[in-house]
């Protein structure tokens, strides 16, 4: 994988609408599939949600929560697709990726409800 350094306005999200359903794609970095998550709502109304998370990668810690959060939020399907890579991240910059695709998440969340 190319290297790359931390770079909070690289980090984006980009919707894909899927009939009626999202699908939601959040990359930063050197871009990848690291984790695929959906959320979807049950008979009984409740959010239920599968993940995959690729070996090595730990975008699921991320993607579950967004794709519960969307579908909860905008009451349809949503798979979150997500690949964020930096080489050489300290904890607060990690700390910082999670920030940044809150920030990101909730922006979409507002101009969407």
């Amino acid at each position: 994988m190319p290297s790359q350094r931390f770079n909070p306005d690289d980090i984006t999200l980009v919707e894909s609408a899927v009939g009626d359903d999202l699908l939601l794609l959040i990359t930063g970095g050197v871009r990848h599939i690291g984790a695929c998550s959906t959320a979807y709502l049950a008979d009984d109304g409740s959010v239920q949600v599968l993940t995959q998370g690729l070996p090595h990668h730990k975008e699921h810690t991320i993607s579950e929560s967004v794709a519960v959060r969307a579908a909860r939020e905008l009451q349809t399907t949503v798979t979150v697709v997500m690949g964020i890579h930096y080489d050489n991240l300290t904890r607060a910059e990690i700390e910082e990726v999670v920030q940044v695709v809150g920030e990101r998440v909730k922006e979409y969340l507002v101009g969407k409800i």
